[in-house]
């Protein structure tokens, strides 16, 4: 049986750094690699998973969180704790997830099921009431 993705919990502000080391992921640690903000990364695109474990397509989508940049070291952690207590509620779904507080957004890819890409971040937004979902508009 496949292990279910652990979300990774926020490391506050002023704790140490996790390095990336190798691209290998340990056993405990599937699919999820912290990330360090001092070194160069790949762009989104190319560090998504496409489909998950069983080769299945994964869905995605994205909010912003106008402002969050601004916002005091406490208050980023709240939010971030608040993201990382919804989205655990959902971890056996859950393939990805990268906050990046450069531009305030929130990605997140999930096994394709009708309506989770709906139901996901509107509990985000119970959560954190000024997270936005970034999507198309439907023509007129």
């Amino acid at each position: 049986m496949p292990q279910r993705p652990r979300i990774p919990k926020p490391v506050p502000a002023t704790g140490a750094i996790e390095p990336l080391g190798s691209d290998t992921v340990p056993a405990d640690r599937a699919g999820v690699r912290p990330a360090c903000a001092f070194q160069p990364i790949e762009p989104l695109w190319r560090r998504l998973p496409k489909r998950d474990e069983r080769g299945r397509r994964l869905a995605d989508f994205m909010m912003l969180i106008p402002g969050l940049k601004r916002r005091s070291d406490a208050e980023i952690r709240q939010r971030l704790q608040a993201i990382h207590e919804v989205l655990e509620g959902y971890g056996e779904v859950v393939a990805f997830v990268e906050m990046n507080l450069r531009i305030n957004t929130l990605w997140v890819s999930v096994q394709a099921q009708p309506g989770l890409c709906l139901e996901i971040p509107a509990a985000i937004k119970c959560a954190v009431p000024e997270a936005l979902l970034i999507g198309q508009r439907a023509d007129s």
